[in-house]
């Protein structure tokens, strides 16, 4: 990736920004008071930005609890997919937890959602199961995968 992507912490000020993305990338996005309160009050939520030119053009979370990560999201604006972004972001929340000693990182993905299930696997990721019926706009199944540090 040849572009200068910026990772940093969520802000408020990130919020409408991120919301245009979470709208046009998934079916039951949140709403802006649920990141509000991730950003503002959840003590377990660490969310991050990719910054192209001053513009969010990406972002991911997750939660941490105890010795876990529990990526909650990440989401690339449409125009800027399939370019590394959503690799970068991944990467970020990997490093943090290699540096910040959270030796596990779990999420739930989509079973459609082959392009995802292929980034997290790149990133030594493991399917350890199916949550049967887990998204509640289709009743589709989600995979759990697991990533354990090396």
């Amino acid at each position: 990736m040849n572009m200068n992507i910026i990772l940093r912490e969520m802000t408020i000020e990130d919020i409408d920004q991120v919301l245009e993305i979470e709208n046009e990338t998934f079916t039951t996005p949140w709403s802006k008071d649920s990141f509000i309160s991730e950003v503002r009050d959840n003590i377990l939520a660490i969310y991050i930005v990719a910054e192209l030119e001053e513009r969010v053009v990406g972002y991911g979370g997750f939660w941490r609890i105890l010795d876990e990560a529990h990526i909650t999201n990440i989401a690339v604006k449409k125009e800027h997919q399939g370019k590394g972004i959503g690799d970068f972001l991944l990467l970020g929340i990997i490093n943090y937890c290699q540096k910040n000693n959270i030796p596990n990182i779990t999420l739930e993905v989509r079973l459609s959602n082959i392009t995802a299930q292929n980034l997290y696997r790149k990133h030594k990721f493991i399917s350890h199961g199916i949550r049967p019926g887990y998204y509640a706009d289709n009743g589709e199944d989600a995979m759990i995968m697991w990533r354990k540090m090396d």
